[in-house]
């Protein structure tokens, strides 16, 4: 695979994430991920990106619990 901003090679590793969303913060260490050897830009799979797609979802779920109306 090859990054498509330095044309690097990519491969298979772990990067964080990191996101600050409706009044919360979350950040996960190492997720899976391809990684460029060169730049080091990280281009996360779609089972990954759905996977943290639900888990934001329920973070909004739960943190509209613990906001005042």
């Amino acid at each position: 695979m090859q990054c498509m901003y330095c044309k690097g090679r990519m491969e298979r590793g772990t990067a964080p994430f990191t996101v600050d969303r409706r009044g919360y913060h979350v950040h996960w260490e190492a997720l899976p991920a391809w990684v460029c050897r060169q730049c080091g830009e990280v281009y996360f799979e779609p089972p990954q990106v759905e996977s943290i797609q639900k888990a934001l979802s329920a973070f909004d779920r739960e943190a509209s619990r613990l906001t005042v109306s």
